[in-house]
């Protein structure tokens, strides 16, 4: 059955804060419900079983359709499905926008999944204009592995240090390149000296 209206909804999040637990949650309710849903990654994306399936940190996973470029996303909308999925949505190019403001046009239910910021701590691509314009928008948050607060943040770490901000913004990891972090305790290394909050820099001084 077809909705009335398209509509997007957004679950939005740092690292390990159950967002694509949440997106499967979701499409397994749509698909009880008897609705036609469709499963879209990134190729990027390749962290676990392979390139084919949707996969959280917990090991719950979906299959899925992998792509490249949102241009490859419509052509493969079947005319029946009426729910449309899209997990690490930061890692698509700017056209991702227009691709899902379509999708909803055509009275689909767009849900996508991603990172709001990046390991900066900075707003992570396309992400912003994907929240103005969705109609739902739920934020996760994981646990700080310092403190044990809640988490915003993700902490990239390289060789187990803090990266620095100059480094590129996209490079898939999971547990062993990765951590929750509160803002307290995220840290960006700025050249040869570490840009921490006053707390951080007490705690670890």
């Amino acid at each position: 059955m077809r909705h009335h209206t398209g509509y997007i909804e957004v679950i939005c999040g740092s690292m390990f804060c159950g967002k694509t637990e949440e997106l499967i949650r979701r499409i397994r309710r749509a698909t009880i419900a008897k609705q036609k849903v469709q499963v879209f990654k990134h190729r990027l994306d390749n962290r676990y079983e392979g390139v084919a399936k949707v996969t959280s940190h917990t090991g719950q996973h979906l299959e899925a359709q992998h792509i490249s470029h949102s241009s490859e996303l419509l052509p493969l909308v079947a005319p029946e499905t009426t729910v449309v999925a899209v997990d690490e949505v930061q890692f698509f190019d700017d056209n991702i926008i227009d691709v899902i403001q379509e999708l909803a046009s055509r009275e689909i239910r767009v849900i996508v999944a991603g990172l709001d910021l990046d390991f900066r701590g900075e707003p992570f691509g396309t992400m912003p204009e994907i929240l103005c314009l969705a109609e739902e928008v739920t934020k996760l948050r994981a646990i700080c592995v310092v403190c044990g607060e809640p988490a915003s943040r993700t902490q990239r770490l390289v060789n187990g240090e803090p990266a620095h901000y100059d480094d590129p913004i996209i490079l898939v990891g999971a547990e062993e390149s990765y951590e929750a972090r509160c803002r307290q305790h995220h840290i960006i290394r700025q050249g040869a000296r570490d840009s921490l909050s006053p707390k951080a820099e007490s705690e670890i001084g």
